[in-house]
């Protein structure tokens, strides 16, 4: 999973991150159009963003830019960072109205009993005028993930999607094993590649 660090910090409005594709779904069939994602830090943040060139259907209840769990019910973006060592994992949720969830995992859909306060520490970010697409983002202080990812950077991630609600599709980054779609399988994500092309 490719990361691209920037020498100078990242600010909402000044992105220019080099984009990659989600084009199939867990099925393998292709989605038109794909959802492009990136995923970049800079000295202090860790950013996450998604956009797709069609429209979308964020959660009826999630109001633009809030934090709220469920995301998942409707069109949605994922980012899964994991320590491969202990099984620890974070899920992060990213809605196309730039509400946001998150919750920090010790295995596989097993919550841990202390979260961390998301709310306060991610931010998110949307461009609410785009017509018939989105764009969406959230940055995260990297001493927070390195709280829950004790081996970051050297642990590996996945970003997974959820769309055309409410026929819902399911997508990932990784080549994840099983017939039906889940997610939350962190012995097989892809161990985070770091390249320093930006900035």
């Amino acid at each position: 999973m490719i990361h691209y660090q920037s020498q100078h910090a990242l600010q909402w409005g000044e992105l220019d991150l080099p984009l990659f594709g989600l084009t199939k779904d867990w099925h393998g069939q292709t989605l038109q159009p794909p959802l492009a994602f990136s995923l970049a830090s800079d000295s202090e943040n860790f950013w996450f963003l998604a956009a797709r060139q069609s429209p979308s259907t964020p959660h009826p209840d999630a109001q633009a830019g809030s934090f709220f769990e469920g995301l998942w019910e409707s069109d949605v973006a994922e980012l899964f960072l994991a320590d491969p060592e202990s099984g620890a994992y974070l899920e992060i949720n990213l809605a196309p109205n730039g509400a946001f969830w998150g919750a920090q995992f010790d295995a596989p859909r097993v919550r841990s009993l202390l979260q961390p306060d998301f709310p306060s520490i991610i931010t998110s970010y949307w461009e609410s005028e785009m017509e018939n697409s989105w764009l969406s983002a959230v940055s995260i202080p990297i001493c927070e993930i390195q709280n829950i990812i004790s081996s970051y950077p050297n642990g590996s991630a996945n970003v997974t999607a959820i769309l055309n609600s409410p026929q819902q599709s399911f997508h990932s980054a990784t080549k994840l094993p099983g017939k039906d779609p889940d997610f939350h399988q962190p012995c097989s994500f892809t161990r985070l590649e770091f390249r320093s092309e930006i900035g």
